[in-house]
């Protein structure tokens, strides 16, 4: 319970940020030490996020990581050098016992939220499961996914909301499922202001985004009370390997930081 209690219960919100995926130890280290900079002179709990592999792309040819073991490497470097907790995505239940070796959190892809053997396989681990809400999952039913966590033998957990399905290309936050979640659920709540903006299933075989509504959806998150914030940076979006369409560029972190933790306190 260590790192839920370091990053939870506080006046605060936490913040869940770095890169879509590991692109290399240089990129990944400047991130995390920029970040960790803004949330220290903010005084925001900060886990450095980075995918040691994406297993989800719409095309065989997409960009999936650098090598399973290299990209843990590099998380495990950022945690002992930053002494921060980091998270990554598991895809399967031999991913969680291998990613568990490296990191603080592992975190269950919207699209896996409902396979029991990998958030038992999670759980058991020990560690810390952030379980993203199916785009496809009314907030009310994200409390079975947590029971099987619980019921699995580990109350380190939390959820994220990340969009709801509308129509073919697009998604919709309902911001009533933060309360929804926050008391069906009774663990912490996030929103990824990123993954929300996605436009996914375009033609072309690559997401689509709308990362100049970040602020908005980030704004609307902590107003209605979100213990945590969920955010891709990249220096330079455009050039990322996966997901620059909907990933905020690294140097309008600092601004709009400030701006939620105002509101935090306004609250």
């Amino acid at each position: 319970m260590k790192i839920l209690n370091e990053i939870t219960g506080q006046e605060m919100f936490f913040l869940l940020a770095g890169p879509c995926v590991i692109e290399g130890e240089e990129m990944a280290l400047r991130i995390a030490e920029h970040v960790s900079e803004l949330t220290d002179k903010w005084g925001i709990p900060y886990v450095f996020k980075g995918s040691f592999k994406k297993a989800n792309r719409s095309r065989l040819d997409s960009f999936t990581g650098i090598g399973d073991e290299k990209a843990l490497k590099i998380l495990a470097k950022i945690r002992k050098d930053f002494q921060i907790p980091v998270v990554t995505d598991i895809h399967s239940p031999e991913d969680a016992v291998m990613a568990a070796e490296y990191v603080d959190i592992l975190q269950i892809p919207a699209f896996l939220c409902r396979q029991t053997d990998l958030l038992v396989a999670a759980a058991k681990t020990g560690r810390m499961v952030n379980i993203k809400k199916g785009q496809f999952l009314s907030p009310d039913a994200m409390r079975f996914a947590v029971d099987k966590v619980r019921e699995s033998g580990n109350e380190n957990v939390m959820v994220t909301e990340r969009g709801t399905t509308f129509g073919y290309q697009d998604l919709v936050v309902d911001y009533r499922g933060i309360s929804i979640m926050q008391q069906g659920c009774q663990c912490p709540v996030v929103v990824d202001v990123t993954h929300s903006l996605q436009q996914p299933n375009q033609s072309c075989g690559v997401t689509g985004g709308q990362p100049q509504l970040i602020e908005t959806i980030a704004k609307a998150g902590i107003a209605v009370g979100a213990d945590g914030i969920f955010i891709e940076t990249h220096p330079d979006p455009k050039n990322a390997k996966s997901d620059g369409a909907n990933m905020l560029r690294l140097d309008l972190l600092e601004g709009l930081l400030e701006k939620l933790v105002r509101i935090r306190k306004a609250l």
